[in-house]
């Protein structure tokens, strides 16, 4: 096993050239279920993954996630916000896409830490404001990348490329739909 940057790069290049030779091998599909806990607390726990066509019922219920809102934003502090894990998320899939990308490129990574923002105005939240959006006004993700023998333009490079490649990035960025129905 070949490992850069704690990643298996004979897997990480077998995983593409399968999905390269059978794209459904590609596709994925994650699932959460969540549960009101009163005021702005829910608690959620993961649901089926089902990657490359098969279910896998292991994560049901295996990890538990809970969020409220800070006392200033009419919660009760006793969790993590919506907007902080979505800067999470953010994050994570920021770390995935870097440790891999950089490991493909043989670009050894000693050390990587992330700083993330998001703006939100409460006005678009609160109906005050229709041209106001409720979402996130911006976020900024600042990266202290630490690879000692790779050169700054290298590392620009890889930077761009996970904005290009990272799935929650491409998310937040591109329109997508988002179905809600009342069950």
């Amino acid at each position: 096993m070949s490992l850069m940057n704690d990643i298996d790069v004979q897997a990480l290049r077998d995983t593409k050239d399968a999905v390269r030779a059978n794209p459904e091998l590609g596709q994925a599909k994650f699932s959460v279920n969540g549960s009101w806990q009163g005021g702005c607390r829910l608690t959620a726990r993961t649901g089926t993954l089902t990657a490359g066509g098969e279910r896998d019922d292991k994560r049901v219920a295996k990890y538990t996630m809970s969020s409220d809102e800070p006392v200033a934003l009419l919660g009760s502090d006793t969790a993590v916000s919506p907007a902080e894990y979505l800067l999470q998320a953010l994050a994570g899939c920021y770390t995935v896409t870097l440790a891999a990308h950089a490991a493909a490129r043989g670009i050894e990574l000693k050390d990587f830490r992330l700083e993330l923002e998001g703006d939100v105005d409460l006005r678009g939240f609160l109906g005050i404001d229709p041209s106001v959006r409720p979402g996130l006004q911006q976020v900024r993700v600042r990266l202290h990348i630490d690879a000692p023998d790779a050169p700054r333009e290298q590392l620009e490079e890889l930077v761009a490329l996970v904005e290009n490649r990272s799935p929650i990035r491409d998310t937040l960025v591109s329109p997508i739909d988002v179905v809600t129905t009342l069950a």
